[in-house]
């Protein structure tokens, strides 16, 4: 986990400072400036969070960490913002969580509701460029994050293989399904290569959530997903088919992020209660805000056609989206240590890490790599915020706001 330029706690000494010690103020605030920074998308999003946590703040370490990214690739929802809910309840309980989900998802949720009435979007050549150097930082955020993870996670030719087979997995299947089964195949082929040497090294996680609230989750989640098309049809009130229609997007979509805009579609343009070019519109600027793309739900609450809308629709749609996917993560976390616990289990895990770290190599290429560097200058100013990030240890604000200025002054032709 540690650089050897950086002074970084070792594992022994990270616990105390990790895991329920802090306040929800202190995670709102952290992850509020990671939803004001986090442009790049989930992948992004992913390297963001590790650089925050695990290299700065050492609230959970390299294993647990990978770990917590392979369950939440597994789970329905958007992956991201499951990992950032775990990460705040491990930090400090039910209102850490709630304050990590608030704190990284207002600010692009907010945003989007401007761009529906109409606020400024990021126009013209100056615009462009900005937003081009912000997919610029998402390479390096995402490169700094396959780096530092390779180097703990696969350290043997067997796991280093099996992030290779991860790899091509994911960068030849192309789609979220192939993310999903390169995990699969790790945990199998850890499972059968990786059973020798000491158990994991993660320490224990703290999920300050119990068996039977994780039980009564699960129940909620099956229960709303049955029981909300039933009531939509029975009450006929436009706010429940509002709250039905996210919620079933968010319920059934794997990988998160992109992978969810063709279930909202036909849940708000088919029906005609948002037209297409008012879809694409909101869809385009999602691309320019930082944080989760579920935050789109935002938009569409502001703008469909049926009341509620506006304000209202906004906050129903934004909560139904995410609901899902956080009450499965919570109904599956008070189990996760005991899983944890056996051996094979373990190796495994190890499997699962080794994948994650593929998984993240295949994404750096693409969409990363392939939708951001267009050029010798791009590769120039990419390379530049990674050495940033690991070499000179700078935080990831200063190579957003570089990479963002170089945009923008290259789009103008001042450089």
């Amino acid at each position: 986990m540690t650089n050897s330029d950086n002074s970084a706690p070792s594992d022994a000494e990270a616990p105390a400072d990790r895991a329920g010690t802090g306040s929800a103020l202190e995670v709102f605030r952290i992850f509020l400036a990671l939803g004001l920074t986090s442009f790049g998308g989930p992948i992004a999003h992913l390297g963001y969070f590790r650089d925050a946590f695990v290299m700065r703040r050492t609230w959970i370490d390299e294993h647990a960490y990978a770990e917590l990214v392979g369950l939440c690739q597994f789970l329905p929802g958007p992956a991201s913002s499951q990992v950032g809910f775990a990460i705040g309840l491990i930090r400090a309980g039910p209102l850490g969580a709630l304050a990590a989900w608030a704190g990284f998802t207002l600010p692009s949720a907010i945003l989007l509701v401007l761009f529906a009435y109409g606020a400024a979007a990021l126009d013209g050549p100056v615009g462009a460029g900005l937003l081009h150097g912000l997919k610029l930082t998402a390479v390096a955020i995402v490169a700094q994050a396959v780096w530092g993870m390779a180097r703990t996670l696969c350290p043997d030719r067997s796991r280093a293989s099996i992030a290779l087979v991860a790899f091509l997995v994911v960068l030849l299947g192309g789609s979220s399904a192939m993310q999903i089964a390169a995990i699969a195949l790790g945990a199998v082929a850890g499972w059968w290569l990786c059973r020798e040497g000491a158990a994991a090294p993660s320490a224990p996680l703290v999920f300050p959530v119990s068996r039977g609230v994780g039980v009564a989750a699960l129940v909620a989640f099956a229960v709303l997903l049955a029981g909300l098309p039933l009531l939509a049809n029975w009450t006929a009130a436009a706010g429940v088919a509002l709250f039905e229609a996210v919620y079933r997007a968010g319920a059934l979509v794997f990988g998160g992020g992109h992978v969810v805009l063709p279930l909202l579609r036909e849940a708000f343009v088919t029906p005609g209660w948002v037209s297409d070019d008012a879809f694409l519109a909101g869809y385009g600027a999602a691309q320019a805000v930082p944080g989760p793309l579920f935050s789109f739900a935002a938009y569409l609450g502001t703008i469909v056609g049926p009341q509620p809308h506006g304000p209202a629709g906004a906050a129903l749609a934004l909560v139904g989206i995410f609901l899902p996917g956080l009450l499965i993560l919570l109904g599956v976390l008070p189990f996760w240590n005991a899983f944890r616990r056996f051996t094979a289990a373990q190796a495994a895990m190890r499997g699962v890490n080794a994948a994650v770290v593929g998984l993240l190599g295949a994404a750096l290429y693409d969409p990363v790599w392939t939708s951001s560097v267009h050029g010798p200058v791009d590769v120039g100013i990419a390379l530049t915020g990674f050495v940033l990030l690991t070499a000179w240890r700078a935080p990831p604000l200063v190579v957003v706001a570089g990479s963002a200025l170089a945009g923008a002054l290259l789009a103008v032709g001042a450089v």
